[in-house]
């Protein structure tokens, strides 16, 4: 019987197919799940000879666990019950390691149906198994990751546009949680106005079309609130192509909005800086040299007024002439306000009283339709400013006002304190924090657009008709406020008018009493002048006019040369001198070394431009006077008279000045006027300077600047007077004199030195000397004593 049985299952398991086969271990259990048979793919896989492993129960495969768990008994009661069971599951090799198997189970039946076994079929599946549970974690990984971002916004939506889940991120940014918004429309993150347009199907539409779409824009959270969001909407398709929905990822940018937008303004604060810094060096250089043509033109001008001041039809027109120059005086001077190149005198002050002070003035220069008022906070700060600048703003911002209300209207005025601070949205970069008093000038008039505002402080811009505005008057407030440490900014809106808030740094030291302004008068006077500067044209006028005052005028060209003059021993009682000079030594350090030498010498600058040499900080130096170009011919006799003091001489106006300084000198003795005088030093700018006092006295002048020049000259002619210094190139002084006394003994001898002359005695004939410095009223003296001894000796 169990023959006949054996045949039956050999019929039923064809060992030649089963023999062959090393992808699959099949073998055949006994209805007690012992191994009856082996083949080679069982022996490849589970690593047993058929001899090792017939004959034991086939639960030798499985881990302890399963074993434990009944996991076999399990497995073949299934397969008896349904004919066949498969299942997969971690079995275990002869060597103890694991693997995963694909395993079908069969149970074997006679064709009467007698139970007889089981077949086993068992594949190894570990690559697929790990693969698998490779793409599970990767999954499982990857959801966790999109789940636990909280810094994006990452969901899915369907074909239509509804949610189908929601990430932590999401519903931090958005404010939605997930049970609340998933199935619902993601058009609800738009803004109205977007939604009624029908921005988020055409954005879907964009990424269908072309599988991305990126953009930023508003979307609004579930509170209602806005933010800028960086959004990328990824369309998802199957193996076939067929759209399944899209990914969508949104970032809240709205920071970095925000910094790049705070960064673009402060791009573009700073080019206008730059470009108000080369607007204010362009128009500070313009002015230095407009001022010097108007100075030209003005000296001259008040030069023939002098002359033709009889000639009524010649002086209305000089006068008409003098206005068009003080007219470019007050641009040039809001250039240079502009430019930042002011020569300032601020003060301490409290504006509550410069304010109060201006009411009338401003009443009158804005008229009656106009109504003023002003409003001042208790406890007002002082403010270091300069007052008279600060009073042509105001006055400038007023006329502005005044012609933004052609209808008539209000004007307020406000003072009051104010701090800057990082809250103060219009912070500029060139501001600093503080503490400062606040000046608002407000207007009901037209107002300004944006684009209007933004140029309103450059030079020459303005909206008014054509000659009815230079442009000047803000880009001067500006200038101004800049220059004096503070900031200024405009606010305005068409039709609701104008707001200009000036802050001035606060002070907190006492205020100074402001002394009223001198009227300027006309007094010449005797004393010596020297004129450096290096302009011929004004150099000419100023000496003309100082002249003209009596006074005794030497010139130089540039610093050296006016070091020269002062060095020689002539005495200078004021050194008028521009700020700008050529040359290696500047105008200050020139005024240094020459007060060093004249101790009780004045130094009075004078510019167009000042070019920070006496101007830091925005403020004239301590101690420093400075008449600035172009200048009238009372304001230079007034503000000489101021340093030098009071004048012998009458006060006179531009018709009577004095013609010539002989009215105005008057010395002990005068030596002949044709008198002849040769001049010797071997410094040039000494010489001059010498040669024109004497010119200026009326001598004859000759000048030599070698003794070998001097012999010819005296070879030539016989001067009446020889002057030389002692120390000469070649031949001294003591030997030119000798052999000029030798040739022509009336001649009379005169040595100016910075030492010690030799003593007649060793010489044998009579002379004089002068100490340098000396001034010129001793050296006509001298002349003029030596004269009177000579005539005397001549009478006896």
């Amino acid at each position: 019987m169990e023959d006949e049985q054996c045949r039956e299952i050999e019929s039923l398991w064809p060992q030649s197919l089963v023999m062959h086969v090393w992808e699959y271990a099949i073998f055949r259990l006994t209805e007690r799940g012992v191994v009856a048979s082996w083949n080679p793919g069982a022996r490849h896989i589970q690593g047993y000879d058929a001899e090792e492993i017939i004959g034991r129960h086939f639960s030798a495969f499985f881990t302890d666990e399963d074993r434990r768990n009944g996991v076999p008994e399990a497995g073949l009661q299934a397969a008896r019950e349904q004919g066949h069971h498969e299942t997969e599951g971690w079995r275990m090799r002869k060597d103890g390691t694991r693997y995963w198997a694909s395993v079908l189970t069969t149970a074997l039946t006679t064709a009467d149906g007698t139970f007889i076994g089981f077949g086993k079929i068992l594949r190894d599946t570990t690559d697929n198994r790990l693969a698998h549970e490779a793409v599970k974690e990767s999954e499982r990984r990857f959801r966790l990751l999109v789940e636990g971002v909280t810094d994006y916004s990452i969901f899915m939506l369907s074909p239509e546009g509804h949610v189908t889940n929601w990430n932590l991120g999401a519903a931090r940014i958005k404010g939605y949680e997930a049970t609340e918004i998933i199935g619902s429309h993601f058009r609800r993150f738009y803004t109205a106005e977007d939604a009624a347009e029908g921005l988020p199907e055409r954005n879907l539409d964009i990424a269908a079309t072309e599988g991305r779409f990126e953009t930023e824009g508003w979307r609004v959270r579930k509170d209602g609130s806005r933010f800028w969001a960086n959004v990328v909407i990824d369309a998802i398709r199957d193996e076939q192509g067929d759209l399944i929905g899209f990914a969508k990822i949104t970032r809240d940018v709205t920071e970095r909005r925000t910094a790049q937008e705070e960064l673009e303004k402060a791009r573009a604060a700073l080019l206008q800086s730059q470009k108000m810094e080369a607007l204010g060096k362009l128009t500070g250089g313009v002015a230095h040299d407009f001022n010097n043509v108007l100075q030209i033109l003005r000296g001259n001008l008040e030069l023939l007024e002098g002359r033709h001041s009889r000639d009524h039809w010649t002086k209305e027109r000089l006068n008409k002439a003098i206005d068009a120059v003080e007219h470019g005086a007050s641009l040039a001077s809001q250039l240079l306000a502009f430019g930042r190149r002011q020569a300032l005198q601020p003060v301490v002050v409290n504006l509550a009283v410069m304010l109060r002070s201006m009411d009338d003035l401003l009443r009158q220069a804005l008229g009656e339709v106009i109504d003023v008022q002003t409003v001042i906070a208790g406890g007002l700060w002082n403010t270091l400013v300069d007052p008279n600048h600060l009073e042509n703003v105001v006055l400038n911002l007023a006329i502005n006002a005044r012609d933004a209300m052609p209808e008539g209207g209000r004007l307020t005025l406000e003072l009051s304190n104010a701090t800057l601070d990082d809250h103060y949205g219009a912070l500029a970069a060139d501001v600093r924090e503080g503490q400062y008093v606040l000046l608002a000038i407000t207007d009901t008039g037209t107002g300004m657009p944006p684009e209007i505002v933004e140029r309103a402080f450059e030079p020459f811009f303005t909206t008014k008709p054509e000659g009815q505005g230079t442009g000047l008057g803000l880009s001067m407030a500006y200038g101004f406020v800049k220059q004096s440490g503070g900031h200024i900014k405009i606010y305005s809106e068409p039709g609701h008018g104008t707001t200009v808030k000036i802050y001035l740094p606060r002070s907190k030291e006492r205020a100074a009493n402001v002394e009223p302004v001198e009227s300027a008068v006309c007094i010449g006077g005797s004393e010596t002048i020297l004129v450096v500067e290096d302009d011929r044209r004004v150099q000419t006028t100023v000496v003309e006019t100082l002249r003209q005052l009596g006074y005794t005028v030497l010139k130089a060209d540039d610093a050296q040369s006016a070091l020269v003059i002062v060095q020689s021993g002539v005495n200078v009682d004021l050194m008028f001198t521009d700020v700008v000079m050529p040359g290696t030594m500047r105008s200050t350090e020139l005024a240094k070394i020459a007060t060093r030498v004249l101790p009780h010498l004045k130094v009075l600058f004078t510019s167009g431009y000042t070019q920070n040499a006496i101007v830091h900080g925005g403020r004239l130096d301590p101690g420093v006077h400075l008449l600035s170009k172009p200048y009238s011919r009372v304001q230079l006799a007034s503000k000489i008279r101021r340093l030098l003091g009071p004048s012998p001489l009458r006060e006179t106006s531009n018709a009577q000045a004095p013609q010539s300084k002989e009215r105005t000198m008057a010395p002990p003795a005068r030596a002949p006027a044709d008198a002849s005088i040769l001049i010797v030093d071997d410094d040039a700018p000494s010489r001059e300077a010498v040669s024109e006092l004497l010119s200026g006295m009326g001598y004859d002048v000759q000048q030599a600047g070698t003794a070998g020049e001097a012999l010819q000259q005296l070879m030539a002619g016989q001067p009446d007077v020889l002057l030389t210094d002692i120390s000469l190139p070649g031949q001294s002084g003591i030997e030119l004199a000798k052999a000029a006394f030798k040739r022509n003994p009336d001649i009379l001898i005169v040595f100016a030195s910075g030492g010690e002359a030799p003593s007649p005695e060793t010489l044998g004939f009579d002379f004089a000397s002068l100490r340098k410095p000396f001034t010129a009223e001793q050296l006509q003296s001298l002349i003029a004593a030596m004269h009177e001894r000579v005539k005397q000796k001549r009478d006896d």
